[in-house]
Order: C-alpha cells, then sequence, then structure tokens
C-alpha cells in the first residue's frame, strides 16, 4: 500500500462521513471501528503514524497492577478485558509475558500475592495464567541475574507484551482494509465552520509535497493526544486545558542485563512508582519515569536526571548493575493524561479516557491508554455517529482480527523476533529476498533487520522517510542509536532507489537522521 494510493482515495471522495485527526492509538483505533462499520472514513497525522506517545510506550498490555492500589478497580477490569481481546484480535503482535516481583520482606509475600490473585480474578476468563508464589531458587531459575542477597523469593503473574509502533501500522492497514483512507505526514491546519459556527470539515496540507487540501464531514474526531488542548483551542479560542503532559522516559540495555524471558516489576522506587526491567526484541526495557511537562512536544528529549534515576532504582535489584555507558538508547515519551483541575501530582491522574462534544460538534477522545484504545474508540465511534447522524451500523472490533492475522500455533507464524510482528505478511517479505537475495543482507550487525525489510516499508508500509523506517516500521532507534545511525545511509540509499529520490535527499535524511539520534544516547542529554 504506497501513500499514493491513500492520496488517490482522497480525491475519489467529496465528503467523509467521518474525519479523524491524530494517527496514533487512540485516531488509529477510532479509524478501525468507523471503517468497519461501513462508514467512510479518513484519518490524517501531522507526522508520522505513532510518531508521538504511541510508539514510546513500556510495551505493556496490561491491566495495570498499580491501579489496584489506587482503589480504580473499574479501570482495572476494562484494561483486563481488553488485554484480552488484544491477545485474542491480533497473536501476531501480543504475546503473555511471565512478570516476577521479587520479595526481600516477608510482607510481601502476601501483600502481592493476595493483590494478583485479585488480578487473576479481574481477568476472568481472559486471564493469561494464575499467579502464584515462588521460593527463592525458582525465583533465581526465572531471573539468574537478579540480586540474591536476603532474596526471599518473589511473586509470578502474567501480562501482555507487544511493539507498539507495529501495532498502530497493524492498525491503519486494517482501517485501510476496510476501505478507509489513512495518511501520514498531514497536517490539520484549520477547520471548515457552517455560518452558524458548525464543524463541516478541515483543511490540511500535504508536509512532503507542500498541497493543500479540504476535506469535508460528518463528524470531526480530534484524537491528538498531547496535542488535544491545541485542536480544541483552534475550534473555540476560549477552550479550557484539559490535557496535562506528564513525561515517561525508558532506557534500553543489552540482554546480558535480564537474562531468561521473565520480566521484573519493581514495586519500590524513590517517588513511589513502579518500574519495569523486560525482555524486548533481544534487549533489556527499563522503565518508567513520571515527569510532570509545562508544554507537549512532539519529540520530547530525555533529561540525565530521569535516566539517572532509572539506573538507581534497577540497580537495587539486578546484580550487574548498568552504568551510563551500558545504555544503547534511551527515549521519552509524553502521556496525555485528562486533568479534573485539582490533580497535584501527574502520577496520581487516572489513565481513564473521556469523550467531549464542543458547541461546534467537534468530538474529543482524550486520555486512556494502549490497552484500551479499542474500548476508547468505540466509545468515540458511538457519539460520532450520532454526532453526524449517520447510520448506526453496530461495533466488530471486539472480535476483528487485525492486518497480518495469523494463528499462534500455525506453522507459518514467524519464529524469528524481529520478523513475528508481521504475522502472515512475513511471508511476501520472504517472497522479496527469493526473487533478489541482496536483500537479504542485514543493514548494519548490530541489528537483525534486512534491506527487504526496509524495501518493504516503502512499498507497503507508508514509510516516507528514513525515521519513518529506522525508529516505527523497524525498532532499530531504540534498541541500539548509535548503530542505526552507522546504518542510515544503507536505509536511505534503499528508499532513494524506492521512491526514485536523488543524492541530496539522501544526504539530507541521513544528516536529519544523525541530528535526531543523539537524543537517543546518553551522551546528547540535557542534565
Amino acid at each position: 500500500m504506497k501513500r499514493q494510493s491513500m492520496l488517490a482515495r482522497l480525491q475519489t471522495r467529496p465528503r467523509w462521513d467521518i474525519i479523524i485527526i491524530g494517527g496514533g492509538a487512540s485516531g488509529l483505533g477510532c479509524a478501525v471501528d468507523a471503517a468497519s462499520r461501513g462508514l467512510s472514513t479518513l484519518l490524517l497525522e501531522q507526522a508520522d503514524f505513532a510518531q508521538g506517545t504511541s510508539s514510546r510506550s513500556t510495551k505493556l498490555v496490561h491491566g495495570g497492577v498499580r491501579y489496584l492500589k489506587q482503589g480504580n478497580v473499574g479501570l482495572v477490569r476494562e484494561a483486563l478485558r481488553e488485554r484480552g481481546r488484544m491477545y485474542r484480535n491480533a497473536p501476531h503482535l501480543v504475546r503473555d509475558l511471565q512478570f516476577v516481583v521479587p520479595r526481600y520482606s516477608w510482607w510481601e509475600g502476601p501483600f502481592y500475592g493476595i493483590g494478583l490473585k485479585l488480578y487473576d480474578m479481574l481477568a476472568g476468563k481472559l486471564n493469561f495464567g494464575k499467579s502464584r508464589t515462588l521460593d527463592p531458587q525458582e525465583t533465581l531459575a526465572l531471573i539468574p541475574n537478579l540480586e540474591d542477597d536476603e532474596l526471599l523469593g518473589g511473586v509470578m503473574y502474567h501480562d501482555g507484551q507487544f511493539d507498539d509502533s507495529r501495532m498502530a501500522l497493524a492498525l491503519a492497514f486494517t482501517a485501510a482494509d476496510h476501505g478507509g483512507c489513512v495518511l501520514n505526514h498531514a497536517k490539520v491546519t484549520g477547520l471548515v465552520k457552517s455560518s452558524a459556527g458548525l464543524l463541516q470539515g478541515v483543511r490540511f496540507v500535504d508536509a512532503l509535497t507542500g498541497d493543500t487540501h479540504e476535506a469535508l464531514g460528518s463528524a470531526v474526531i480530534n484524537a491528538t493526544g498531547i496535542f488535544t488542548d491545541t485542536l480544541r483551542q483552534l475550534d473555540d479560542g476560549d477552550a479550557p486545558p484539559i490535557c496535562r503532559p506528564s513525561q515517561g522516559v525508558h532506557i534500553v540495555l543489552p540482554q546480558r542485563f535480564l537474562q531468561g524471558d521473565t520480566a521484573i516489576m519493581v514495586p519500590h522506587t524513590d517517588d513511589g512508582r513502579i518500574l519495569f526491567a523486560i525482555p524486548w526484541h533481544g534487549h533489556a526495557l527499563v522503565g518508567t519515569t513520571d515527569t510532570p511537562m509545562e508544554s507537549a512536544q512532539l519529540e520530547p528529549v530525555p533529561t540525565r536526571a530521569e535516566v539517572g534515576f532509572i539506573l538507581r532504582n534497577a540497580n537495587r535489584y539486578l546484580e550487574d548493575d548498568p552504568t551510563e555507558s551500558d545504555i544503547l538508547s534511551t527515549f521519552a515519551g509524553m502521556r496525555p493524561l485528562v486533568s479534573k483541575g485539582g490533580d497535584t501530582e501527574t502520577k496520581s491522574i487516572s489513565r481513564k479516557h473521556e469523550v467531549l462534544v464542543s458547541p461546534s460538534g467537534l468530538i474529543t477522545l482524550a486520555g486512556g491508554k494502549w490497552t484500551t484504545y479499542r474500548q476508547m474508540a468505540e466509545d468515540a465511534i458511538d457519539e460520532a455517529v450520532a454526532i453526524g447522524e449517520l447510520p448506526d451500523n453496530a461495533c466488530v472490533t471486539t472480535g476483528l482480527h487485525l492486518h497480518g492475522w495469523i494463528a499462534r500455533d500455525d506453522p507459518d507464524m514467524p519464529s524469528a523476533d524481529h520478523m513475528h510482528y508481521y504475522g502472515s505478511d512475513a511471508r511476501r517479505i520472504e517472497d522479496l529476498i527469493r526473487s533478489a537475495p541482496e536483500l537479504g543482507a542485514q543493514i548494519h550487525p548490530a541489528l537483525p533487520y534486512t534491506a527487504a525489510q526496509v524495501v518493504w516499508a516503502v512499498r507497503e508500509e507508508l514509510a516516507c522517510t528514513v525515521e519513518d523506517v529506522l525508529s516505527r516500521r523497524l525498532r532499530a532507534l531504540l534498541l541500539h542509536a548509535r548503530a542505526s545511525v552507522e546504518a542510515a545511509p544503507a536505509v536511505a540509499s534503499v528508499m532513494a532507489a524506492e521512491l526514485e529520490h536523488d543524492a541530496a535527499w539522501e544526504a539530507d535524511q541521513v544528516a536529519r537522521y544523525a541530528a535526531l539520534a543523539t537524543t537517543y544516547l546518553p551522551a546528547g542529554l540535557p542534565g
């Protein structure tokens, strides 16, 4: 699916049932829901799909263990239900992951054991596996490099793991498979209103060509995440802010710092948050932080203080203490928290979503989290159907297979981690290599990705820039920032050939990417 085909779809309709602004988890979820109901659907994303918050998560599909401690049982129950649906609807993207909560005090056994039994109960028939108490030997067998001094054992439970940007792409292509038009690098610059002030559509600019467009629609949804208030105030200059951004930082370490296939959940940190150490794509992902931010940023940057916080707390539980020099990449994402006005700490603000409608008819989907994207979308599209007086077709996403779906026990399910997330599309990438064996070459010795995956990203996944490829189609920027910079010239060369760009484009892309990647390395971070 090339971007030109999306532009062609754009030209075929003078009016859309639903226009969605924002190509992150919530916006893409809305596009899938609307398109699968048979509604004509247009989604516009100012940058790339999931370029902001939705590609910078902790990579978990979870109910939220810490929300139990806050007493938010309803949110946990909803998230666990949606976790089970994601696991069923996207087996190539979501997998079961064991977590261990290490115990160093006697009271932690019954405290976490009872809490996690409640977690199991709330999941019901959609539970991944029962939690249980471990003795010290069982705990170290699962996590060999855990700090064993005074270790009393652990509590093991199950949650889900996924690749967030690959999930976003699967949603985009699922929407397109159902006739929707999904367009990245398309920034909304204005709203079209009637003489009575009612919302009728949007104006946007194609960031790659500079062309301007106008699209009319019966309902317009603001699903812009951390930029929620920017669009609300474009609609109504007096609209009060509702989004309170909070920055979460992660670090990525070599696999030796988390041996085995089990994750660690650290229940005690300096600021009271939970910290995770998770095996991901052959590396160890550790995070996160919670830092209130004054304004929304598309490309937030971690601070050295946040990285230090993660290292300091992780070192209490890991036998081999990582240092800043061990970090392969560090990245930041901003949570689009909905603030009620009285909340003082971002870590205490609920992750529940809200659907709001302005006097002009702009529908805003705010808050939420990746795990509940499907329920968020259903609620927003139900509202859009009412506002736009559209056909009230039933939502079908509870059991809708996402693009690339393949049964877990299918012998064609890719075994290699970096191919698993393509699902059924992996066969077509293998066909590329069979037809042109040179495409089977790795783009860098420290990265598992091949030139065929770069070609596929351009031809079928709407990748337009080197960053699109190395950050979100592949996860090279997050896994090993320095290696990704070294791979950038080869990636740019392959892309230029596919897109018919010249050497100047290649050089510009490589320079832009190198500048971006410096902010993913500790040496390039502010204090």
